[in-house]
């Protein structure tokens, strides 16, 4: 998000409504819109006309959505939403209701595309397209297509099979594409959104990160009031960033707790104890849960089960932390504080139309009998947004900028169960791994390199002279840039080449280092 001139402070930001009709992209639409520096919502699309236009926004995005126009029990918009004066902007399914809505066709012709697909613009001097070229790449995704346009609109873009791929209706401010300017792999995607933003609906680009923390330091003041809260630590950017969040809002009022689970990388455990602390002043608190994690886990291979029972005794624990500053003479605990992001609860089911892939200890894996209302200040946003944030507040990059760690840890990097002696192999697998990818300058260009021990499947090897029959350890290098889609990172050959020679020299019962290839989707990031 780049820097921009800063909004006044004792007025709210310019709102656009993201109207989300069970997209998978509904979010990343969002996203979109702060990269242009513009402030966004996300609103279902069950919520009544009056009640979005009640909030006042200045445009009004409508998302796509995995239903036919014409199916039984298709989600629909009030007319009325178009008649506001209000400008809307229309994606792929949003596109083919407000076709319909307004008395366009929208037929369901076979004619099907997905993927990316040549546009053919044919006013490129409209209010989207000026400035883009007249032949470009977007990302489509639809069976029904647009035949008509609805009257007053003038159509400004086609495909080799829809006729209608884009119009526009400057006189009442109503704008629309069939394709998902929000993905990448829409070539001008970014500037045609913009355009809506800047020239359609006549926005300024104003909204920065540092009005995301004093919207967030604001918010939090608000639901904390005078009674404290915990901050989990897990070590990584998400829970450290939201710990620097809740402090700047509450100072005193905070305390962070750091579970010694037994489940981190190497030198992790000592990183949290002294270079946050280092960084914020705040307030740690260290519990040494090693023995109780591992005796939970004892037996258990299942990584749905393995997440549920991490994020349940991470509760627990946390339980006993607040006794014990309560005990200490502070005043009551009400309030956890987690570094939960907006992939997790979309992963864990949380997001509108969405299944769930995996339950996130923060989300889909905590307890029913939670006794601690939620503090979630990230809970909107992506991990590059997070990045952006932490450094607005001044944390070191050794906290900012390290690879993302997910909170159940080297658990769910054990397919298997999990047991002290493969923790500690898994744990100087990874070691060796970090260090080569740092010493190599691959931190930024990677997004994540998990590394994965397949502790239930063993494999013939020579070392020494001698049979071995050993485990292996999988790299999952990947590249992406918020986690919902990521790609496998194609590394240097030499840089593997080490990091395999040193894996299977250094690391006890390890004979074999494999590459993992897989895009997401089909597979996720991490393995369990």
């Amino acid at each position: 998000m780049p820097e921009a001139p800063s909004a006044a402070h004792d007025s709210a930001p310019d709102t656009v409504l993201v109207v989300d009709f069970g997209a998978q992209y509904a979010q990343l639409i969002a996203r979109r819109v702060r990269e242009a520096r513009v402030y966004s919502e996300i609103v279902p699309s069950t919520m009544p006309v009056a009640e979005m236009l009640a909030k006042d926004p200045k445009a009004i995005i409508l998302s796509g959505g995995p239903s036919s126009v014409y199916e039984d029990g298709a989600p629909t918009i009030d007319r009325a939403l178009f008649e506001a004066g209000v400008p809307v902007f229309g994606m792929c399914y949003g596109f083919q209701l407000m076709a319909v809505t307004l008395g366009g066709q929208v037929d369901n012709t076979g004619a099907r595309e997905y993927g990316r697909t040549p546009l053919a613009v044919s006013k490129s001097g409209s209010t989207l397209f000026e400035g883009t070229p007249d032949n470009q790449s977007v990302w489509m995704s639809h069976g029904d297509a647009c035949s008509a346009a609805p009257e007053g609109f003038t159509v400004t873009a086609s495909t080799g099979v829809v006729p209608v791929a884009a119009f526009e209706n400057d006189e009442k401010k109503l704008y629309g594409v069939q394709y998902h300017p929000e993905v990448m792999h829409s070539t001008h995607g970014q500037q045609i959104l913009e355009h809506f933003l800047y020239r359609g609906a006549g926005l300024a680009p104003t909204w920065t990160t540092g009005n995301i923390v004093e919207e967030q330091v604001a918010a939090i003041r608000e639901q904390v009031g005078d009674k404290r809260a915990i901050c989990g630590l897990s070590g990584g950017v998400d829970s450290a960033v939201a710990a620097a969040l809740v402090q700047k809002a509450i100072g005193s009022q905070l305390t962070c707790v750091y579970v010694d689970h037994g489940l981190m990388r190497k030198g992790e455990t000592e990183q949290v104890e002294k270079d946050f602390v280092a960084a914020t002043g705040v307030q740690l608190k260290v519990v040494d849960a090693q023995e109780r994690f591992l005796n939970a886990l004892a037996g258990v291979s299942d990584p749905e089960t393995k997440r549920k029972i991490i994020g349940r005794e991470f509760i627990r624990v946390f339980e006993q932390a607040q006794a014990e500053i309560i005990a200490e003479g502070g005043a009551d605990v009400a309030f956890l504080v987690q570094g939960t992001l907006y992939p997790d609860v979309v992963e864990s089911g949380g997001g509108t139309g969405t299944a769930n892939i995996k339950s996130h200890h923060n989300v889909g894996g905590l307890p029913d009998d939670i006794e601690f209302e939620l503090v979630e200040p990230l809970r909107q946003l992506f991990k590059d947004e997070v990045r952006m944030v932490g450094q607005e507040l001044g944390l070191p990059d050794e906290i900012v900028q390290r690879q993302p760690f997910p909170g159940p840890g080297l658990g769910i990097r054990i397919v298997g169960e999990v047991t002290k002696e493969r923790l500690d192999l898994l744990r100087e697998a990874d070691a060796i791994a970090r260090h080569e990818l740092t010493a190599a300058g691959l931190d930024r260009e990677i997004w994540q390199c998990p590394v994965v021990l397949l502790a239930d499947v063993r494999s013939v090897g020579v070392q020494g002279d001698g049979r071995t029959y050993g485990h292996p350890i999988v790299l999952r290098p990947v590249s992406s840039e918020d986690a919902m889609t990521a790609d496998w990172t194609r590394m240097p050959y030499e840089v593997l080449a080490r990091i395999s020679t040193r894996i299977t020299n250094e690391v006890p019962d390890v004979n074999r280092v494999v590459l993992d290839c897989t895009s997401k989707p089909p597979g996720t990031i991490e393995w369990e």
